[in-house]
């Protein structure tokens, strides 16, 4: 496999390193959302099925087979395995920490409309899209790159004189020219003709990142549904994200070869970065039977606008030797003690479901039915995700080039896939057993990039009177891709990430 891949994206002064990029676009849209327990053992198919909480997140049609009023809680824990190939080095690193399922509650009552419409349901929930506990950790020898070139790309793109280096930067190449970690050229005259890095590229160095990140992409969802003639369900529910994300990373490169008289000991980067949002988005869907034991489902998930807000703060430490010695230098210095702020809004792609599902013993009385089978199949269009900005003050015409310049990078650099899910019910009354798979597809559009989930589910259930209890465990199987840093000069290169990671669901619910 290759190891460098060629991607050109923008940036800007101010955040330079920390710009929007695509991969800023992944994390709120290729996701697993967690489900009930039920929904989880059952590969996560819901699309057609209806008759749990899970629906209003999926298909809000499936709330219409409620006739009841039901009240769930859906607890879980989260365990990530990741391993990792950079540079011919394999490293790997775990991180748990507890989750959610859908939990809620759900109104079922018989129409006030009359005639065929037999039903409507109404149903209010919260569900944790996305987990982003994680930890992200590898190291490994690299003597074509290095992290410190992106500054000098910066300062040569902006034709950066002395003062504007020192200070127009302070979130990456001022902190890097203030410590020497890259320095001016200057011509027999002493005049500024560029910038070079201390790093010695050339004879190597040891690279290392880490990155812990915490928090979690929530969904409250208020769905409503009816029911024509038990044939026709119909939904729709209002969608409301909210986004907290947090993650600090550090980043180390260190003289591979040991040289006290090469001028360059080490480099260390640190970052504290949180990003919060909220947002807006819909869902539609139908659920049609046409016969008793079939039923066919339909759901559309428009594009969610969500207005974030991110804040950073970054240091840096150069040992350059006898060149300048150990010098350290950090963004609060740069900006009186003040994080870095940058207020933007995100759409994200919309979603189409198809689906079918068989019932064994369709029956109106759910308790004699004998069991299900299940399958969605999902379309995503990342690539139709797109930055815009969000501050109070007016636009410029760089900003609007900034965000033209990194919406075109995302269409590039993404592309539409598809997901695939299939599950099952056997019941036992009071029992039930059910297991599950899906597959997720790439949404790289570059085959360089190897990326995919797989996920293996099963579980039980028990319903006795009007109480129910759930446990399922979901396994995935995951493969992705990290890069370290980005350069528009040069080739980038990337860590190939494995692993798995085991979700364990417990939903407990009450019929009222």
């Amino acid at each position: 496999m290759k190891k460098y891949l060629l991607f050109l994206f923008a940036t800007v002064s101010l955040f330079s390193v920390n710009a929007q990029t695509p991969d800023d676009a992944l994390r709120n849209s290729w996701f697993i959302p967690n489900g009930s327990a039920r929904n989880t053992a059952t590969g996560g198919v819901m699309a057609s099925l209806g008759g749990d909480i899970s629906a209003n997140h999926v298909n809000p049609a499936g709330l219409g087979l409620y006739k009841t009023r039901e009240i769930v809680l859906s607890p879980g824990y989260g365990m990530n395995n990741n391993k990792f190939s950079f540079r011919d080095s394999s490293s790997g690193v775990n991180k748990s920490a507890f989750t959610y399922g859908t939990s809620g509650f759900i109104l079922g009552q018989p129409s006030r409309r009359g005639g065929k419409w037999l039903s409507s349901a109404f149903g209010l929930s919260v569900s944790q899209m996305a987990n982003y506990n994680n930890h992200i950790a590898y190291k490994g020898s690299n003597n074509f790159s290095s992290f410190s070139e992106q500054y000098l790309e910066e300062l040569v793109r902006d034709k950066a004189d002395t003062n504007a280096a020192l200070s127009n930067y302070i979130y990456g190449s001022s902190l890097a020219f203030r410590t020497y970690l890259v320095d001016k050229e200057t011509n027999s005259s002493g005049q500024l003709k560029g910038y070079q890095s201390l790093v010695p590229i050339s004879t190597g160095v040891i690279q290392q990142l880490d990155k812990i990140s915490t928090g979690g992409y929530h969904e409250i969802a208020l769905g409503f549904a009816e029911n024509m003639d038990d044939k026709l369900y119909v939904g729709a529910s209002l969608n409301i994200p909210v986004i907290a994300f947090k993650q600090d990373t550090k980043y180390r490169e260190t003289d591979a070869t040991n040289n006290p008289n090469n001028e360059f000991n080490y480099f260390e980067y640190t970052e504290k970065f949180s990003s919060s949002g909220v947002g807006i988005g819909a869902k539609l869907g139908f659920i049609y039977k046409p016969q008793d034991y079939l039923r066919l489902g339909f759901a559309i998930h428009t594009p969610s606008i969500i207005a974030f807000k991110d804040q950073v703060r970054a240091a840096l430490t150069t040992d350059t030797e006898k060149y300048a010695g150990k010098l350290s230098e950090t963004s609060d210095n740069l900006n009186s003690g003040n994080a870095g702020v940058r207020e933007y809004n995100l759409v994200t792609p919309f979603h189409a479901i198809a689906s079918a599902s068989y019932v064994f013993r369709e029956v109106e009385n759910t308790k004699r039915q004998r069991g299900f089978i299940s399958a969605d199949v999902e379309y995503i269009n990342y690539s139709g995700s797109r930055f815009s900005y969000g501050g109070k003050d007016e636009q410029t015409e760089s900003i609007k080039n900034y965000y033209t310049s990194i919406n075109d990078a995302t269409k590039s650099y993404l592309k539409g896939s598809f997901n695939v899910k299939l599950g099952g019910e056997l019941k036992f009354d009071p029992f039930m057993i059910r297991a599950g798979a899906a597959y997720y597809g790439s949404p790289y559009k570059d085959s360089e990039l190897k990326a995919n989930r797989f996920s293996l589910s099963g579980g039980l259930g028990l319903r006795v009177y009007g109480v129910f209890i759930d446990l399922a465990y979901s396994h995935l199987f995951n493969k992705d891709v990290n890069f370290p840093y980005r350069l528009n000069d040069k080739a980038n290169t990337f860590a190939q990430q494995t692993g798995s990671a085991g979700r364990l669901m417990l939903t407990l619910g009450f019929k009222i």
